[in-house]
């Protein structure tokens, strides 16, 4: 007795207009872009400020928490602006996979 294996061609093509309410998942992604970068934005500002004031002031402690503020910022408005980018290349390369 055999084991007979049925191979069967498995495909999945994104469709971002298949599901209902599509758009409004679309949407509320873009909103949460905008936010995540204002708050980004917000962030390097502070920490900007406080770096600028602190040194300014000789307060090296508080010139390091801004300068890290600033930077943490950036990488965040960084990682923000690439997620889509990364997702898609991640998504293409898995879809080449064999």
């Amino acid at each position: 007795m055999g084991l007979v294996m049925v191979v069967l061609g498995v495909t999945a093509t994104p469709d971002a207009r298949a599901l209902p309410g599509s758009n409004v998942l679309q949407q509320l992604v873009n909103g949460a872009d905008a936010w995540a970068l204002s708050i980004a934005l917000l962030g390097a500002f502070i920490g900007a400020a406080i770096w600028a004031v602190a040194s300014h002031t000789n307060s090296h402690h508080y010139a390091g928490r801004g300068r890290m503020a600033a930077l943490v910022s950036a990488a965040a408005a960084l990682i923000i602006g690439a997620a889509p980018g990364l997702v898609n290349f991640f998504a293409h390369l898995g879809a080449t996979a064999r």
